[in-house]
């Protein structure tokens, strides 16, 4: 990989070329969006077409059937929809994370995915509601004749199930308590659930076969989720494997319970990876092939060569220090946006806490900055919790960073006083977080600030940030996991 002589002073700057990665234009950010809002509004459409609106207008005293029907008819349409998006987004199509990046994608993850499934149980109890309405019956005795005798309904309960189970292993409180293999593999229920739910969508949903038109749309949407998980889930990432042929080069231990795996592979230079982002792995052992991980490169890319760095957290992470010379390595990615693309300002701060200082630390090492103008600020519980100290030193010294390491365990929220307790992300004895981060970098706002650790942290950071003066569009942070 060729490598770029740049001036910045006092010092001569390499900085690592990697493969061009075009930005999208910032029109696409917007046309996404309105075609986003376009859909829903394309299905209520449909709905008004099918007669659902005249249906709500009171007809009598037996108006209260068509009316409960017609109101479950349009949740279910629109639940439909939203699970639709709901895999678009699931699909990591790489110009749509670099626009949006992958923290505002995980917020509108969230937000469609519970939404698609309360109006799914929002149509699951209006149409009961309405068909027993209509036919004087009992509501539990009329779901139970639906489940028995309308077409695709089995298949469609089972969709449900599927599509609640990711619901509930998606809430923070079960997510917490999950291994992320586990709730990987959970979530990928959601492609069965939409897939289960074909059938019940076309032998008894009228409104998705009632026009040419909506027959077009519905084709079309289910289509085009098609085309995107095999395309970016399943096709670029074999084709990626297949091209670049990654095996393990050597693992070296970092420090307690910290490995680095050194990985080469074919024509690394025409891999679009920057500083900053990650891959999913699956390492080859025959244990544990099948399940993903999500580690960030440590290094900038070399010529022919990437570097992860893991840390053991009791899961698989474990095995890697036990991975032999020659493993071959299958490669999802890469992925993220906490990149140089992402960059406003001349100077620049990063902030991260335990194994979350690994991206930070590429993207120093990639970076062009004057001397002075850069700043890492790393906490870790103990002294000997600092990975890379050694490297980072010697890159402060190279490259003239404003190199902080603060040990410590962070303060306990429960003993902490005063307004900007949420704010609170430097450990024990250091003081205010806000007070503290003004110390260490007075002239912050002026900063582009990248920040990578455990997700509460982070927030904190991110607060403190603001308080000081930091725009939103110069925080960069990143979420590895949906």
């Amino acid at each position: 990989m060729p490598r770029k002589q740049r001036d910045y002073g006092p010092v001569t700057v390499y900085q690592t070329s990697a493969p061009a990665v075009r930005t999208p234009s910032r029109w696409w950010r917007d046309a996404i969006g309105v075609s986003v809002a376009t859909t829903v509004l394309i299905v209520v459409a449909l709905w008004v077409h099918g007669g659902g609106l005249q249906d709500l207008l009171p007809n009598g005293p037996a108006s209260a059937g068509p009316m409960l029907s017609s109101l479950g008819r349009l949740t279910g349409l629109v639940s439909a929809d939203l699970l639709l998006l709901l895999v678009l987004l699931m699909a990591r199509i790489p110009v749509v994370e670099r626009l949006y990046g992958r923290g505002t994608l995980a917020r509108w993850h969230r937000l469609v995915g519970f939404t698609s499934v309360n109006l799914m149980l929002a149509h699951i109890v209006l149409i009961t509601l309405g068909y027993a309405a209509a036919a004087h019956t009992g509501t539990l005795a009329e779901l139970w004749t639906l489940i028995a005798t309308y077409p695709g309904m089995l298949l469609a309960l089972l969709a449900t199930a599927a599509l609640i189970l990711v619901a509930v292993t998606s809430m923070r409180a079960a997510r917490g308590r999950l291994r992320y293999e586990s709730w990987h593999l959970l979530h990928l229920y959601a492609y069965l659930g939409v897939g289960l739910a074909i059938p019940h969508e076309l032998w008894t949903g009228t409104d998705f076969l009632s026009s040419p038109a909506a027959t077009a749309y519905w084709w079309t949407m289910y289509a085009l989720s098609m085309a995107a998980i095999l395309g970016y889930r399943f096709g670029l990432p074999a084709y990626r494997t297949l091209r670049h042929q990654m095996r393990v080069e050597w693992v070296v231990a970092e420090g307690p319970g910290v490995w680095s795996v050194w990985l080469t592979g074919r024509a690394l230079d025409r891999l679009p990876v920057r500083a900053g982002q990650f891959f999913n792995w699956r390492f080859l052992t025959g244990r544990g092939w099948t399940r993903a991980h999500p580690y960030s490169l440590s290094a900038a890319p070399q010529p022919g060569r990437l570097r992860i760095t893991v840390k053991s957290l009791g899961d698989d992470s474990a095995l890697v220090q036990r991975l032999r010379p020659g493993t071959r390595v299958l490669v999802e990615g890469p992925y993220g946006n906490l990149t140089a693309e992402r960059r406003r300002r001349s100077r620049v701060t990063m902030i991260a806490s335990g194994i979350g200082v690994t991206p930070l630390r590429a993207l120093l090492e990639e970076l062009p900055y004057r001397p002075g103008h850069a700043t890492l600020i790393y906490r870790a519980r103990t002294g000997a919790d600092f990975t890379f100290q050694q490297e980072l030193e010697e890159l402060a010294k190279r490259r003239g960073i404003r190199l902080f390491l603060l040990p410590g365990k962070r303060a306990d929220w429960a003993t902490l006083n005063g307004p900007n307790a949420s704010e609170q992300w430097a450990p024990a004895g250091y003081g205010d977080g806000i007070a503290l981060l003004h110390r260490l970098v007075p002239d912050l706002a002026w900063h582009d600030v990248y920040i990578c650790g455990p997700q509460g942290w982070m927030t904190s950071v991110s607060r403190a940030a603001r308080a000081l003066g930091v725009a939103d569009d110069q925080l960069h942070t990143e979420e590895f996991t949906w």
